[in-house]
């Protein structure tokens, strides 16, 4: 028996040493072959000498050696790895003055720029939506943190292991005088003017924790707890308006609470911050992306011992071991909410997708599990957890999340398209939760877009790195509000009248409104004028109601990254609310007309833009009878005039003529009520384009309001210019002096009138009404008169002209007498 058993532990080791043999030496099949053939040949034919099988012999035991010696380092990293993960979790303290060395060459020229720019914009972000009460306005203006670097592993670093992951745990100390962060607040009241706060100094000292990933692709890091912080504030002048250089209270204590916060909230455990090394870097900054995320499933669900605070203000104690629950989840990124359906059981199943979209580089997806009570109307919150995302400059993705045990769970994608599957455990309760996430599009500050194979359509990522937008003054933008679908209806009501507004950079468009429906059809077309920077598409979508329109979502749209010749359809999920999207449809179009206003603006002085305001209708009611007292003001630069006021009306007739030198500005026209005690109401304007009329060509056109419910306003716009001799014959013989007369009589007229109101008293509503009509025909008559002087200095030009031509032929030779 003990020999049969030999033979077998032979026989198997004699099995691995040929496989291991055959892995090392791929020529050895063709080695035998020959060596037999060289044995055929020494036996039968010309015998060798016997040095052959000797060194055969010598050669086979060195390979066995060596496969040995493999054999037992591979089992001495096995019982050096249970010894490490069982008995020993942490090694020696190992010293690293060598780290310190190198940090100290590499931050000031490489380091502490990248990190600066990185950090400003979080400071940025931080700033927009945190301030104290004492500050109404508060701008980072410098940003520098010095060329003093943080100190690592002051006392040593040694390894650390969590569960399955190695981690490198070491001091973190950063003391440093040297940084400048400076930033210029605008005082709210009781204070009044600006100044400068400045950051100096800074202290944080903490212990921090390494984690490579993905076979060394990258490296979480955080601090093992949060670390102690602080800063030196100083305060100083600000301006001509500024408070002398003291303390300001709250600001000093803000500033730490807000970075502890900040910090506390990023990079303390469980959570972790990711830093990756790409070995190929394509130097593209991510602005934006869109992430489909699909929740499968959820499994092992299991009672929580600890009370947590309900949605509504009650407490629960988990989920119920033997007891089978209603469960859902909310997807949440950044302001972007979507629920999953309600599933039974402690193995819930969802299979529910949403389209997410990511601003930046990184991403946060929560994942919010709640339950159900009996009555399905309560609904308590029992626990979460997060999948981050992160674009390496590889033009790969990486995600990652806590795994059990504080370990990590970590995938990287090398295109955009590929699906990665991730089973996260819940943060509080036992359990795992099971999701399926595809980055579908990557886009990128120069403009190009990556896309996944499905979605490309043609459109490609630029991997040299040059942008694909042309200049700002040479594209418009054609935004199409196709269609909605999902949207919220009224809770109280359950009716849904949506519209959507529109507003890129300062302009700012609203589509038609909708009766009772959740999935409308617009199909309005808007453009806009390109800007460059990274302007971002704002869409906000309410419901109509009598007492005060509701918001029911809104979102942000990336515009770079368009091609020429190329649309964009996208279906936008709306953001601070539970389900709805809107369909775009985005095409860039050359701007035809850039020239032409180019030419019109340097020629500034050579037209004029004449402006009809006809009349309105369906405005508004600003007043509680239900009527107003409609007025327009005309803003065209720096120069405004009003029309004449209408009393109660709301379809008002002013048909009153304006002329402006054309100096290519906007035309704005603001539809005012008139209130003779109260200040006035505004009740919708809006911008009267004419850059792309033809010189001497005019337009009829009904504009709606924006910013009100309903109302339509009746102008006619034409771009004047010097007439031609003929048209200035056919002018003069029809009527020379008529406009002349018929301003003076007006004038008179207004005057009587006016003068007529002073001797019965004086009416305050009926004087400022007779000044207005007034100030108007005054307008009128400069205006006429700027008309009469250049008609003059053209006219004296002709004569001068003409009486050269006298001159020249009267100085010519005589005529011969016939």
């Amino acid at each position: 028996m003990v020999k049969k058993n030999l033979k077998k532990l032979y026989g198997k080791d004699a099995r691995e040493f040929f496989n291991q043999v055959m892995v090392e030496q791929p020529l050895l099949p063709f080695l035998i072959p020959l060596g037999l053939f060289a044995w055929f040949v020494e036996r039968w034919v010309v015998p060798f000498s016997n040095w052959v099988p000797l060194a055969a012999a010598v050669w086979a035991t060195i390979q066995y050696g060596r496969f040995k010696r493999r054999i037992t380092v591979e089992d001495l990293n096995k019982r050096w790895k249970h010894l490490i993960l069982n008995t020993t979790p942490t090694t020696p303290i190992e010293p690293c003055e060598w780290l310190n060395k190198l940090l100290t060459e590499v931050w000031p020229n490489y380091m502490e720029p990248k990190l600066s720019r990185r950090f400003q914009s979080t400071v940025e972000r931080r700033l927009k939506n945190r301030k104290p009460k004492l500050i109404d306005k508060i701008e980072l203006q410098e940003f520098s943190l010095g060329s003093c670097p943080p100190t690592l592993g002051d006392e040593g670093m040694r390894w650390i292991t969590s569960g399955d992951q190695q981690v490198m745990r070491l001091g973190f100390d950063w003391n440093s005088h040297e940084m400048s962060v400076m930033f210029l607040a605008k005082l709210g009241k009781p204070l009044v003017g600006t100044c400068r706060i400045v950051i100096n100094s800074i202290h944080i000292k903490g212990d921090l924790l390494l984690s490579p990933i993905l076979d060394g692709e990258a490296i979480l890091y955080s601090f093992e707890s949060t670390p102690e912080v602080r800063i030196g504030v100083a305060f100083g002048s600000g301006g001509s308006q500024a408070i002398p250089g003291m303390e300001l209270p709250g600001v000093s204590t803000w500033l730490v609470k807000l970075l502890t916060e900040t910090i506390g909230k990023t990079m303390v455990e469980p959570r972790r911050l990711c830093f990756s090394l790409p070995a190929v870097d394509l130097r593209k900054q991510a602005v934006g992306g869109v992430l489909s995320v699909t929740v499968v499933s959820a499994s092992n669900l299991c009672k929580s011992t600890t009370n947590r605070q309900s949605s509504n203000g009650g407490t629960m104690s988990g989920i119920a071991e033997n007891k089978l629950s209603h469960t859902f989840v909310e997807v949440e990124v950044g302001n972007l909410m979507r629920k999953t359906s309600t599933s039974k059981g402690l193995n819930p199943t969802w299979n529910s997708t949403f389209n997410m979209v990511l601003h930046g580089e990184t991403g946060i997806v929560k994942f919010l599990l709640y339950e159900l009570d009996s009555g399905g109307v309560k609904f308590n919150y029992l626990t979460s957890c997060e999948i981050k995302v992160k674009y390496v400059h590889d033009g790969s993705t990486i995600f990652w999340a806590i795994g059990h045990n504080s370990g990590v769970v970590a995938k990287h994608t090398e295109h955009c398209g590929q699906e990665v599957g991730m089973v996260v455990p819940f943060e509080d309760i036992k359990g795992e939760l099971t999701v399926s996430l595809v980055l579908k599009e990557w886009q990128f500050s120069d403009g190009s877009v990556t896309l996944s194979n499905s979605l490309s359509n043609g459109l490609h990522s630029s991997l040299d790195g040059s942008p694909k937008l042309q200049s700002v003054t040479g594209r418009r933008l054609r935004v199409r509000v196709v269609e909605g679908r999902a949207l919220t209806a009224n809770s109280k009501s359950g009716k849904c009248d949506p519209y959507v507004k529109l507003q890129y950079g300062k302009a700012l468009y609203r589509t038609k409104t909708l009766s009772h429906t959740v999935r409308p059809v617009w199909n309005d077309k808007f453009e806009f004028d390109e800007i460059a920077g990274g302007e971002c598409l704002k869409i906000k979508c309410f419901n109509a109601d009598m007492f005060g329109d509701e918001s029911i979502g809104s979102a942000r749209v990336n515009l770079e990254g368009l091609l020429d010749g190329a649309s964009r359809d996208v279906w936008v999920p709306l953001e601070k609310t539970d389900s709805g999207e809107i369909r775009l449809e985005i095409e860039p179009i050359k701007n035809d007309h850039n020239n032409s206003l180019q030419s019109s603006s340097s020629n500034a002085g050579a037209g004029w833009i004449e402006l009809v305001i006809m009349e309105a209708r369906d405005l508004v009611a600003a007043d509680l009878r239900g009527t107003s007292d409609p007025y327009v003001r005309v803003q065209y630069g720096n120069k405004k005039k009003r029309t004449k006021v209408i009393y109660k009306t709301l379809s008002p007739q002013w048909n009153q003529t304006f002329e402006f030198p054309e100096t290519g500005e906007p035309l704005i026209l603001h539809v005012k009520d008139h209130n003779a005690v109260l200040p006035t109401a505004s009740i919708g304007h809006c911008t009267v384009e004419y850059s792309m009329l033809s010189q001497n060509q005019s337009a009829d056109k009904w504009i709606p309001l924006q910013g009100v419910k309903s109302g339509e306003i009746h102008v006619k716009i034409a771009r004047r210019v010097p007439m031609s001799d003929s048209e200035k014959k056919t002018a003069i013989g029809t009527d020379p002096f008529g406009k002349g007369h018929k301003i003076t009589t007006q004038m008179r007229g207004s005057l009587k009138k006016f003068t007529g109101l002073i001797d019965e008293g004086g009416d305050p509503e009926a004087l400022s009404l007779a000044v207005t009509e007034m100030e108007g025909i005054q307008s009128e008559q400069e205006e006429y008169i700027e008309v009469l002087e250049r008609e003059k200095a053209m006219l004296l030009h002709k004569i001068q002209e003409l009486g050269s031509e006298i001159i020249r032929t009267k100085s010519g030779p005589p005529r011969s007498p016939y």
